[in-house]
């Protein structure tokens, strides 16, 4: 095989000719070959991080070989709740080579390798594909840094911060014909399936309106507010990256961040991702999106710490006369409401107007949504296979477009009519501009 020849491209094309997932011997890709199998790395070591590479690492068809966190050791302490596992970047690398310690995924695997830098990950030729479980502000930089050198994706949800990160990764990812999944594991559960099916089968009649419940945010500090030198394990420099550098306070750290727009988007950005990817996938508008969206009946925090609002509605309208009402004030979950009726689900519930279509089992039609066997196991089954994955980049974009053309639209104080084809603003170039901005810090760059 020619030195020029990846992995990946071999992984792929090789699936293509025998015509369903395997696993190609390590004889056959050469010896620079680390294993047999699929071969990952894993950014960010947080609580989702470690859970989520602990869920692949049991996965026989992958090999992990790499962990990468800013910060060594931390253990997540919040009010009310019992101190958390170890994470970061050791207790990273000792998760890994504990779940091998008894059963080591091949004679070719020689440990687990701890980064400070996800680049020392994203650049390694003997990997395959990566994990990105960082905060959102990271994602986009570190997803296509690492689409870029060859690899697959699998980033958890939002899939970016910022509206340009996403529009240029979907189209980064089409190009190279990359396999990406957003982690929106919804889309892998049988009821959020069976909710789509009845939808998209018409059982509901035509749609007018869906109901997009997400939850509230912080309207105090979610930790020790207290301004600190950061911990001698974090490189907080890093850690900030590409956006700007605030006081590190506890209440801004960790689990916590995600309620400054700094480095989150709020709780409509940590959960639009969930239910509104759920909307979309019943309005089959996968590849498409709103024709305008207005932010209303947006109430901040009392306290200082956090800027991004703890109540709120977005009203996104939608061609065919259908009105996506996103808000903290509507239960949680995904309600489409038809002529014929209506139906509901959230996390472990199903709901109908007929109850016999909440009914386990129940057949909406021939319709079918795309089917997995779990999350994790699809991303990998389609880094094998080369098929797309069931929560794909344009897919993950495109169900947060609402969140992002929301905040423009409370900027500017008006409603943002927008062409979801052309993925543009429509008659404001200053909320288009202010969309596609990216104010990175320093010298971070998009696909540098």
């Amino acid at each position: 095989m020619s030195k020029k020849t990846s992995r990946r491209n071999f992984l792929g094309k090789s699936a293509a000719i025998i015509g369903a997932p395997t696993i190609i011997p390590a004889s056959v890709l050469g010896d620079n070959a680390p294993s047999k199998r699929v071969t990952m790395g894993f950014i960010g070591m947080g609580n989702r991080g470690i859970g989520v590479m602990e869920a692949f690492l049991k996965n026989e068809k992958v090999q992990g070989v790499a962990v990468a966190d800013v910060e060594d050791h931390h253990v997540l302490q919040r009010e009310g709740r019992p101190p958390s596992r170890a994470y970061g970047r050791t207790p990273g690398k000792e998760a890994m080579e504990k779940m091998y310690s008894a059963n080591a995924p091949s004679e070719r695997w020689t440990g687990c390798e701890a980064y400070e830098d996800f680049r020392e990950i994203t650049r390694r030729d003997d990997i395959d594909c990566v994990m990105v479980a960082t905060p959102d502000h990271w994602h986009g930089i570190i997803t296509m840094d690492a689409i870029k050198n060859g690899k697959d994706v699998y980033c958890e949800k939002p899939v970016t911060h910022k509206y340009a990160e996403g529009h240029a990764i979907h189209r980064e990812v089409a190009a190279r014909k990359a396999v990406f999944q957003v982690g929106s594991q919804q889309r892998s559960d049988k009821k959020f399936q069976q909710a789509v099916e009845i939808v998209r089968n018409g059982l509901i009649g035509k749609v007018s309106k869906v109901e997009v419940g997400l939850p509230s945010g912080h309207n105090s500090p979610d930790g020790d507010p207290t301004v600190k030198t950061p911990p001698s394990d974090l490189n907080y420099d890093f850690w900030c990256g590409p956006s700007e550098m605030l006081p590190y306070m506890e209440a801004r750290h960790h689990w916590s961040w995600r309620w400054t727009l700094t480095y989150g988007g709020g709780q409509l950005m940590d959960w639009i991702g969930h239910h509104n990817d759920i909307a979309h996938w019943g309005l089959d508008m996968d590849k498409s999106g709103p024709v305008s969206v207005e932010a209303k009946n947006w109430e901040f925090p009392e306290t200082e710490v956090y800027d991004s609002p703890v109540s709120y509605d977005v009203i996104s309208k939608y061609e065919n006369d259908i009105e996506v009402v996103i808000s903290s004030r509507n239960p949680m979950g995904a309600k489409w409401i038809g002529e014929n009726g209506w139906v509901h689900v959230t996390r472990g519930k199903l709901t109908a107007s007929n109850p016999a279509w909440a009914e386990d089992g129940f057949a909406a039609g021939e319709w079918k949504t795309y089917k997995t066997p779990g999350h994790q196991r699809n991303f990998i089954d389609c880094v094998i296979s080369r098929e797309d994955t069931i929560a794909n980049a344009e897919t993950a974009h495109r169900s947060i477009t609402p969140g992002h053309l929301a905040y423009v639209s409370h900027a500017q104080g008006s409603p943002i009519k927008w062409d979801p084809q052309a993925e543009k603003v429509i008659g404001n170039a200053e909320a288009q501009k202010q969309l596609m901005a990216l104010p990175y810090r320093g010298d971070w760059k998009l696909g540098a």
